[in-house]
């Protein structure tokens, strides 16, 4: 089956190959998708967008095997990506879904235009079927339909207080709380990641107890130090849902769904080739002293 990836005005083939069959189909209902690009910031030579919906690895690939042009899907990470060139020292193991059917120059373009403008403008971009179809109803979720309904607008569009994160010039503003909540948004999504791993070795309880630590401890700074309401307000809701007896792996998988969307938002925010141009100007210039 065939896939179309669109953006910045270019379009490029993507094939389905290979045996997972599980992730394919994950896919396949949460198209067609909107998306938005992100830049790397340690593999390198790949694109990326947030992946809406859950699954194990399947096949288990080492990241570094994957050839150029290989099309993934990150777990841990929740990431869909092309790559268009070898990746530089990773450690982790991906599902391949398929790969580009195009030459991957023009990724490789699509790639430096995204280092250039992350964090300066959001790079946006579509990924359907080449037939245009699209998939039927997904089945009703068990979870309280308010959680559903904000993750919902969560992925549809960025919250206002995550918008509003870089407006102030107060002292090391908007830096340090950027900063901040973005590493306690990803060090949330890979906890919740690590409990969601051990479901059926340990106790269920205190696997609920656990992610609502993290949670509690994630809403809590967003809240007072990052100055943010409406997304910690989320996250304090689905700790209060750990303890209401939802369905514990509908449960996990929501809360990862919203926390890997909060650390996506507030990624985008940042200028990260800016930033590491300038922490390297920084250190060239310390050495010459």
């Amino acid at each position: 089956m065939d896939l179309i990836f669109s953006a910045e005005g270019r379009s490029w083939p993507l094939r389905l190959t290979g045996d997972a069959e599980r992730t394919r189909r994950a896919l396949l209902s949460v198209l067609p998708m909107r998306l938005q690009l992100h830049t790397p910031k340690i593999a390198g030579s790949h694109i990326y967008w947030h992946a809406p919906f859950v699954e194990d690895l399947e096949g288990a690939t080492h990241v570094l095997a994957a050839a150029a042009g290989a099309f993934i899907y990150w777990p841990v990470r929740q990431f869909l990506e092309i790559t268009f060139a070898p990746l530089q020292a990773e450690n982790a193991e991906i599902t391949v879904l398929g790969h580009l059917d195009a030459p991957v120059e023009g990724i490789a373009e699509l790639a430096a235009t995204l280092k250039r403008d992350q964090g300066r403008r959001i790079l946006e971009g579509t990924l359907g079927r080449s037939d245009g179809s699209a998939p039927g109803p997904l089945a009703p979720s068990p979870l309280p339909r308010d959680i559903i309904a904000a993750r919902k607008a969560l992925w549809a569009a960025c919250p206002a207080d995550i918008s509003r994160v870089t407006a102030s010039r107060a002292i090391m503003h908007p830096a340090g709380p950027v900063f901040t909540a973005e590493s306690e948004a990803r060090v949330l999504h890979e906890l919740l990641w690590w409990i969601r791993a051990e479901r059926g070795r340990k106790d269920e309880v205190v696997l609920r107890q656990v992610a609502a630590l993290a949670l509690d401890k994630t809403a809590t700074r967003l809240r007072d130090f990052c100055h943010m309401e409406e997304t910690p307000a989320l996250l304090f809701r689905l700790k209060a849902a750990m303890g209401d007896g939802c369905p514990f792996d509908a449960l996990i998988d929501e809360a990862i769904l919203v926390a890997g969307r909060i650390g996506a938002w507030l990624d985008l925010l940042i200028p990260w080739n800016d930033l590491n141009e300038a922490f390297r100007a920084a250190l060239d210039g310390r050495r010459a002293e």
